[in-house]
């Protein structure tokens, strides 16, 4: 079952995991490699609303999350951006963070926010092709496939 958030976030082309509360989503802009959605499944617009079982299944989300990003591009910090004012259903935004760019096939990723907040407005949109290629790898990683 998809809300609307995740469907914004291009579910279910863009699935990474889908565990019982939340799901992983590659995120279609990438305001830096590897930057993904973690939302949750729910209806809910409100964090506090989410039941318990999904709070405990996000230490999970995130432990995977972050090993397979460390091995996908290295990042020296991440960022979990709780922002929901255009989409409301309870997700994150993912934001691998670095100093030095990163190279994924023909393109460079740099952040341009480094060392401050991340600048969302320099993301860079993936065509079709791009987004199940890079969703695939990082799949693999999530999954333990790599």
């Amino acid at each position: 079952m998809a809300n609307a958030t995740m469907e914004k976030f291009g579910y279910p082309d863009t699935l990474i995991a889908e565990l019982e509360h939340w799901a992983v989503l590659l995120r279609p802009a990438q305001v830096t490699l590897g930057s993904l959605i973690l939302a949750a499944k729910s209806d809910v617009i409100a964090y506090g609303d989410l039941p318990a079982e999904a709070f405990a299944e996000q230490g999970e989300a995130v432990r995977r999350i972050e090993a397979a990003l460390r091995s996908f591009c290295q990042y020296e910090r991440i960022n979990y951006l709780m922002l929901m004012m255009v989409d409301p259903n309870v997700h994150f935004h993912v934001i691998p963070r670095y100093e030095a760019a990163r190279q994924w096939k023909t393109l460079t990723f740099a952040d341009t926010g480094w060392p401050g907040p991340p600048s969302l407005k320099d993301a860079i949109a993936l065509d079709g092709e791009q987004i199940a290629m890079l969703r695939d790898e990082i799949r693999n990683l999530y999954c333990g496939r790599a």
